[in-house]
């Protein structure tokens, strides 16, 4: 079973939507036992990164994030929480990935950043299977993670950012897959494919 973190900050129902249409088996749950007997876990956001962070921090979430050894898979605001900071707010924040998020600045530069952008460069790498820079995927954040090692792809609007990240067992995109169609659907199957390995022909 995969589970999706439900803190009452993310697009919980588009993300089970989307897992729905490809016919994968998930739970929407804040509870740490149910996290623990599942396989994979998925950590939508939208919103404010400090009201997202508290409330994980009110469920005991974060400290259950850090230690984790699933796979895991943030979105949006669940990527950007995975960062140490963000200038958005000053709580710290989960600290999986090194690097502070900005806020997109630049004259005539519309913020927030939204709607279909292209990958500018990418990385080998499982969660990116079968995708390329010509694909498109959606956008809606005005606030961008840092390049770094943990960098898979990145994006560009004003500014290179990193639109896909990986280190060990988490992994995390700056967009919306279950928004931005056969593209966004392939890097969802692309995670259940890292939780639940096909068998070798």
């Amino acid at each position: 079973m995969i589970a999706m973190i439900d803190y009452d900050a993310g697009n919980v129902a588009s993300v089970s939507n989307a897992l729905q249409r490809l016919g994968v088996a998930h739970e929407i749950t804040a509870d740490t036992s149910k996290l623990d007997a599942a396989d994979g876990i998925i950590f939508p956001g939208v919103g404010h990164a400090e009201a997202a962070m508290r409330s994980l921090m009110d469920r005991g979430l974060d400290s259950w994030l850090r230690q984790t050894t699933k796979p895991v898979l943030g979105i949006c605001v669940g990527l950007q929480l995975l960062y140490a900071s963000s200038e958005e707010s000053e709580i710290p924040t989960l600290g999986i990935f090194q690097g502070r998020l900005q806020r997109f600045r630049g004259q005539g530069l519309k913020v927030p950043h939204m709607g279909w952008n292209r990958f500018a460069s990418m990385k080998a790498h499982p969660l990116l299977l079968g995708l390329d820079t010509s694909d498109y995927h959606y956008f809606v954040h005005s606030y961008y993670p840092p390049l770094g090692d943990e960098t898979l792809a990145t994006s560009e609007y004003g500014v290179a950012f990193t639109a896909v990240a990986a280190q060990g067992n988490f992994m995390g995109v700056q967009y919306h897959p279950e928004k931005s169609g056969e593209a966004g659907a392939r890097l969802l199957r692309n995670f259940v494919d890292i939780v639940y390995p096909p068998l070798a022909i």
